[in-house]
């Protein structure tokens, strides 16, 4: 009687399965520290590519921005990426002959009114919608949301109608009047959320200790609701501070109330630009917004993620 030969084994080596583990044929064998420590820093040096290019493309036109302010010689044969000569002559330009200056000042006034107006406007309105109930309650909600969704360019001509038939036009009045109603939707929804956070026992028990309905609203809700009415303000703050399109339709020719945004378009030309002046007049818009973020930046990072409530 013949037996037959076995069948041939193929090692695992061979076929690219994993060697059994210790505790038998159907455990895998433990995959060693070293190549595990491998792999680790070649997913963690990929990770840190990656963030490099991202910061790069995000910063390189602040960089370049940078570098042209300080260049004498911007926009003259090329620009390099480091300035050819160091100078402060395109910001002494920009700030004296150029009348920067004026349009910092009209900038400040209006983005501070809008902030403060906004803000208590909207503060008011989260509190209505928020804690009382009233007829056309959900209907005024929905025109809230509504008029979030409508393009900026799609209201330039009625509120320019309507500014006009107020006697606002070319003032710096009725640019404001104009950021705050564009400011107020936003600021109502986002602040309806951190008012409706906020449980009612807390404003009962403030009632029952003897506190009027102002006292409790400075000492317990308005603390509360404070990061959302930061963040609300940060919106508010750049809607004034570089908003172009309703500041150059209702301000027209009246140049001694222009704001920043419509002052860089003067370093436009119609065959050059001077782009020393542009860039340094950007630099010069681009600093407050910064340290208005710098001031804000604690609050804005708590404001942005609460307030998120159902209802």
């Amino acid at each position: 009687m013949s037996t037959s030969a076995p069948a041939p084994t193929t090692a695992p080596e061979a076929s690219g399965a994993l060697p059994p583990g210790p505790d038998g044929p159907g455990t895998p064998r433990a995959i060693p520290a070293s190549r595990r420590s491998s792999r680790k820093t070649r997913s963690a040096a990929g990770k840190a590519v990656l963030v490099v290019v991202l910061l790069a493309f995000t910063l390189f036109p602040a960089f370049w921005m940078l570098s042209s302010a300080f260049d004498a010689k911007a926009g003259a044969g090329g620009q390099t990426l480091l300035p050819r000569e160091w100078s402060l002559a395109n910001f002494e330009y920009v700030l004296t002959d150029g009348g920067f200056d004026v349009y910092l000042r009209n900038s400040a006034i209006v983005a501070v009114v809008t902030v403060l107006a906004s803000a208590v406007l909207a503060l008011l309105a989260s509190v209505a919608v928020a804690r009382f109930r009233f007829k056309f309650r959900t209907s005024m909600l929905l025109m809230i949301l509504v008029v979030q969704m409508v393009p900026l360019e799609a209201l330039v001509i009625p509120l320019f109608v309507q500014v006009r038939d107020l006697q606002l036009l070319n003032t710096l009045l009725g640019l404001m009047v104009v950021y705050v109603a564009l400011s107020l939707p936003f600021g109502i929804w986002m602040l309806r959320g951190f008012v409706a956070a906020v449980p009612v026992e807390l404003e009962e028990a403030a009632y029952l200790d003897g506190a009027s309905w102002g006292r409790m609203f400075r000492s317990v809700l308005l603390p509360l609701v404070m990061p959302g009415l930061v963040a609300t303000s940060v919106f508010s703050f750049i809607t004034a501070w570089n908003e172009f399109i309703f500041a150059m339709t209702l301000l027209g020719g009246a140049s001694e109330n222009y704001t920043v945004a419509i002052g860089l378009k003067q370093f436009f030309g119609e065959h050059t630009n001077e782009w020393g002046y542009i860039m340094a007049a950007s630099t010069i818009i681009t600093v407050p917004v910064m340290i208005f973020f710098v001031i804000v930046q604690r609050r804005l990072s708590s404001g942005l993620v609460a307030g998120a409530v159902k209802g």
